[in-house]
């Protein structure tokens, strides 16, 4: 176990982007949160961030841990210049309960700390934070980190959802009521439905990782990107096209282009926006339908029940 160390590359570069990780320590019931999972670890690593995260072998936790470690040796730890690729960080008596096996075995940074509340706050001090799949524990960490920079606490900075599946569906239309019913701010989610998105989301995220001093600012960054991102799933066809080469196109176009390449790819933008979201309404649609039925379903049992026992 050790304090928590400044990292940084050779060379005097900037230490690596460190991304927080909170998920469910279960996998679920459909294999595709630990496949995700599986895969998000992947890109982290591909990316050269760094993992920090709740210290786990086990369910959605374990999967991205295991991508991040499996990519890091399989490359020779090529994109980490000999820093851990893992954070671990764990409350002293959580630590006492794991078994020890071979994968945690090969995290050497492990930070203790002595309570869960400072454990979420050591945790939010990456650069990026990123909620997948989980149980009331996440759950319990996406409302304290939406409070906690709300009310100025730590420091703004963007939040990815993977939403897996549409998992967070009911929870993101919640946060949209209350920010509308005017109980809390608008916070910067940058939702991405697959682990090819969120690999476009991390790459512009990298390029474009601008510190935020206000929650406001947070949000505007966030919803900028997340306004485009769109645009670069729809040109991003294959892997002979970079997203920085999509974005040195945008750049170009924005600072020399004419005034109808300008409004071209505007309109460009705001197409893949819309199609996106109206991809996304129907499966909203879709999801309510199922909700509804269960609903039906649910009713028809408690009015059956009601009439037998006055039967």
């Amino acid at each position: 176990m050790t304090e928590e160390k400044s990292t940084a590359v050779a060379n005097g570069e900037e230490p690596h982007l460190r991304v927080c990780v909170s998920g469910g320590s279960r996998p679920g019931n459909d294999p595709l949160y630990e496949e995700e999972a599986y895969n998000m670890g992947v890109k982290i690593a591909k990316m050269g961030f760094r993992l920090d995260y709740g210290f786990s072998d086990t369910g959605i936790m374990g999967s991205v841990a295991r991508g991040v470690m499996d990519t890091w040796e399989k490359d020779a730890g090529k994109h980490y210049q000999g820093i851990d690729p893992i954070v671990g960080v764990t409350t002293q008596e959580y630590f006492k309960l794991y078994k020890t096996d071979e994968f945690l075995k090969k995290i050497s940074n492990v930070v203790l700390t002595d309570t869960l509340e400072n454990r979420k706050k050591k945790l939010f001090e990456a650069d990026i934070i990123l909620f997948a799949p989980g149980g009331v524990g996440t759950l319990d960490e996406l409302a304290y980190d939406c409070v906690a920079m709300q009310d100025g606490f730590i420091q703004a900075k963007p939040f990815i959802i993977y939403n897996i599946n549409g998992f967070f569906y009911h929870i993101l239309e919640y946060l949209k009521v209350l920010s509308a019913s005017g109980f809390a701010d608008r916070i910067p989610f940058i939702v991405v439905d697959d682990s090819e998105e969120l690999e476009i989301a991390f790459r512009l995220l990298k390029l474009k990782n601008n510190k935020c001093a206000t929650t406001r600012e947070a949000y505007a960054q966030a919803r900028q990107l997340a306004y485009e991102l769109p645009y670069f799933f729809k040109k991003k066809v294959d892997s002979s096209i970079w997203v920085e080469h999509i974005l040195d196109y945008m750049r170009l176009i924005k600072e020399r282009g004419s005034a109808e390449e300008q409004e071209n790819l505007a309109n460009d933008i705001e197409q893949a926006y819309l199609e996106k979201e109206i991809e996304r309404m129907y499966d909203r649609l879709a999801r309510t339908g199922r909700d509804t039925a269960i609903v039906s379903d649910k009713l028809t049992k408690l009015k059956n029940r009601r009439k037998g026992r006055k039967a």
